[in-house]
C-alpha cells in the first residue's frame, strides 16, 4: 500500500508540472488506418494542406490541384493550368488560397469557394513550399532554385522583397508574431527571418539533422522540429538556436506537424512507409509513442486540426527506368490509378 501510495503521489506531481508547462500530460497514443481513398488520376505529387474553414483537403498533383472532401473522400475540384505545383496555403480571410506553381515560376491566388484562380504573382526561381504568414499577412514563397524568398503583400498581390537565403530552402513556419523559420535542405541549417523587416537574422545549425525538409512548430514552448534524413528530427530551441533533442524517426521523411491540443509531433517518413508520431514530454524530452504502417512513398501529410487526422498520400511505381537526359535520376513512373489518400486517426 505503501508503494501505490508513492506512486499516486509522485505521478500526480510530474502530471502538475507537465500541466503548469503546457505540455499534456498523457502521451496519446493508439493512431491507426482509419480509411484509404482511392483518389486515382496520373502522375505524381509533392504537398498537401487542409483549409481550416472548409475542411477540404487540397493536393498538389503537378499539372493541377485536387480539392478533396474529407468527409467523403471525393474529388470535390481540380485546379488545373499549372506546369509543376509544390504547395498549397490558405490567408486568414477564410476566402483566399495561394498555389506555389515552380514549372512556370508563379504563386497562383484562388478564390476558396469556387476554385478559381484570381491572379498569378511572379516569383524567384522554382517556388516550392509556401507561408501565410499571419502577423504581417503576407505570403512567403520560398524559391528551390532561386535560394531565395519572394515577400507578397496579400491585400494587393504586390511583390514586396526578394529575400536572398544561403541555399535550398525546403518547409518554413511562421510563429505568428513576427517570426518566420525556414529549413535550408543543402546547407542544414535553419534560418530565421524577420516578417516585418524582411530580413534574415540568424542562421542555425541543427546537427546531427542532414537534409531537413519537413517542419513544424510548437509556438507556446518556442520549439521547431524539422525532419530529416538518417531517421532523425531535429527540435530546436527558437530562442537560442540550439538544438534541444533529436528523437528517431522512419527514413525518407518530407513532412511534419504539430498538434497543440495532444503534444504529438508528426512525421510522414516515405522509404519507411511509416508515420511516426513523438510525443512532447516536456520541452527538452520526446518520445516515439507510435509507428503507424501506411504505404512506400507515402512521404507528405496534412494535419486536421479540428478533427486529429492526418493524411498521407501515396502511390505504387513502376520500374526504375535507365536515366536519361530527360530523366536523369531515372524516377519511376506511378502506376495509373494507383494514387491514395491514407487517413489516419483513433
Amino acid at each position: 500500500m505503501k508503494g501505490i501510495g508513492m506512486g499516486l503521489v509522485v505521478g500526480a506531481g510530474v502530471a502538475a508540472m507537465m500541466l503548469c508547462a503546457g505540455i499534456p500530460a498523457v502521451a496519446q497514443a493508439g493512431y491507426k488506418v482509419v480509411e484509404t481513398w482511392k483518389v486515382g488520376g496520373d502522375g505524381g505529387w509533392d504537398y498537401l494542406a487542409v483549409d481550416p474553414v472548409t475542411e477540404e483537403l487540397y493536393v498538389t498533383r503537378g499539372s493541377h490541384v485536387m480539392a478533396i472532401d474529407t468527409g467523403t473522400g471525393k474529388v470535390l475540384a481540380d485546379i488545373t493550368g499549372f506546369k509543376g505545383t509544390h504547395g498549397v496555403v490558405f490567408g486568414t480571410d477564410g476566402k483566399t488560397g495561394y498555389i506555389s506553381d515552380g514549372g512556370s515560376n508563379q504563386v497562383a491566388v484562388f478564390d476558396r469557394a469556387t476554385h478559381q484562380v484570381t491572379a498569378k504573382v511572379d516569383t524567384g526561381a522554382n517556388p516550392d513550399w509556401l507561408l501565410f504568414e499571419p502577423f504581417t499577412q503576407t505570403v512567403w514563397s520560398f524559391n528551390g532554385r532561386g535560394k531565395s524568398t519572394t515577400v507578397i503583400d496579400a491585400k494587393t498581390n504586390a511583390v514586396l522583397a526578394t529575400v536572398a537565403l544561403p541555399g535550398k530552402p525546403e518547409f518554413p513556419t511562421s510563429d505568428g508574431k513576427g517570426s518566420v523559420f525556414v529549413n535550408i535542405e543543402d546547407k542544414n541549417v535553419v534560418v530565421h527571418l524577420d516578417a516585418a523587416k524582411r530580413t534574415a537574422l540568424a542562421e542555425w545549425r541543427i546537427a546531427p539533422c542532414e537534409s531537413p525538409s519537413g517542419q513544424a512548430i510548437d509556438v507556446a514552448h518556442e520549439r521547431i522540429f524539422s525532419v530529416c534524413d538518417g531517421g532523425v528530427m531535429a527540435v530546436t530551441d527558437t530562442a537560442t538556436g540550439k538544438v534541444v533533442a533529436t528523437p528517431k524517426i522512419g527514413d525518407g521523411p518530407d513532412a511534419s506537424a504539430f498538434e497543440e491540443k495532444t503534444g504529438n509531433v508528426f512525421s510522414s517518413n516515405g522509404e519507411s512507409g511509416t508515420l511516426t508520431v513523438v510525443h512532447e514530454d516536456s520541452p527538452s524530452t520526446y518520445a516515439v509513442v507510435d509507428t503507424v504502417k501506411t504505404q512506400a512513398s507515402g512521404r507528405t501529410m496534412a494535419l486536421d486540426e479540428k478533427t486529429g487526422r492526418v493524411y498521407v498520400v501515396a502511390a505504387e511505381f513502376g520500374p526504375k527506368p535507365a536515366p536519361t537526359p530527360e530523366n536523369p535520376r531515372g524516377w519511376p513512373k506511378v502506376v495509373p490509378g494507383s494514387f491514395v489518400v491514407i487517413v489516419v486517426g483513433k
